[in-house]
């Protein structure tokens, strides 16, 4: 499984299309087994979604995410995870343990 997290400034990012980059964690049994980083390519509506699916990512976890975004990441099949904040790792560490509470979308839009 590969998840993505959307970063700036090296924190998970409070909107994940004006973010630097994703960074991509392979998941293999409840630990991270790889990273890399994917930068953004640029924000364009609607482009992001597809980019990310095509690129193998089930799971994209964000600060926040416009509803036109979410609805797009579900028609791929990325499950979507808002309200979460803090260092990147230690996010995708709790992801993978299932323990990572997500909290409110800072998106308003």
């Amino acid at each position: 499984m590969k998840i993505a997290v959307a970063v700036d400034g090296g924190q998970v990012s409070a909107h994940f299309g004006h973010c630097e980059g994703f960074m991509v964690y392979d998941i293999e049994q409840k630990r991270i087994t790889g990273k890399q980083i994917l930068p953004n390519p640029g924000h364009k509506p609607g482009f992001l979604p597809g980019y990310l699916a095509e690129r193998g990512i089930d799971c994209i976890i964000a600060g926040g995410l416009g509803s036109n975004a979410q609805q797009l990441f579900a028609e791929n099949n990325v499950a979507v995870v808002t309200g979460v904040a803090g260092d990147p790792d230690a996010v995708a560490n709790a992801w993978a343990e299932g323990i990572l509470e997500p909290g409110d979308n800072s998106c308003d839009h």
